[in-house]
């Protein structure tokens, strides 16, 4: 009954160690992903009110793969990506894209390196419904502190790797009590 109960003769233990080795294994081997969500404009949203486009897309840095989320009243503004002179004199009669899926809600992916423009069009443009940001690549990540580190101060390559160990005893702690 016992040998039942644990996956026959080995066979479905085997299978979870092999699980929990890969497991272990992506964790270290997979990189860190922070791609970011940025709802434009912030709590205002893409209207009209209160919000400085130019001054907000300032205080943000947008990398590649990146996104923009533009939340606004659907049956007045609308998200028209234009080239540079259009968005320069407010033009929307021939957009590059119209990301309006008529739900108020458009989320843009920012998935090539460059300039992007934005406006809304129906005369908002005008009051000063548009946005310019430029995608970069993210920079690279932090060099790791030399193992003769003498300023006392961690390293974070040091810390990644510490948190991704936690992580996998977590998951090695977790699968012995789930399997005992």
């Amino acid at each position: 009954m016992e040998v039942l109960r644990r996956g026959g003769r080995g066979g479905g233990m085997g299978l979870l160690t092999l699980l929990l080795v890969l497991t272990c294994a992506l964790v270290f081997i997979v990189p860190e992903i922070s791609a970011t969500r940025y709802i434009v404009g912030g709590k205002f949203g893409w209207s009209p009110n209160n919000v400085n486009f130019t001054d907000w897309a300032k205080e943000h840095k947008f990398y590649l793969d990146d996104w923009l989320f533009f939340v606004y009243d659907r049956n007045q503004q609308n998200v028209l990506e234009v080239n540079k002179t259009n968005y320069e004199n407010c033009i929307a009669d021939h957009p590059v894209h119209n990301w309006t899926t008529g739900a108020g809600r458009d989320v843009v992916p920012l998935n090539v390196t460059r300039h992007y423009y934005f406006i809304s069009g129906n005369g908002f443009c005008y009051g000063g419904m548009k946005l310019a940001v430029l995608v970069t690549k993210p920079p690279p990540p932090p060099k790791a502190a030399p193992i003769g580190n003498k300023n006392g101060s961690p390293s974070v390559f040091g810390s990644q790797i510490l948190t991704k160990a936690a992580l996998a005893i977590g998951v090695v702690w977790a699968f012995f009590f789930h399997v005992w």
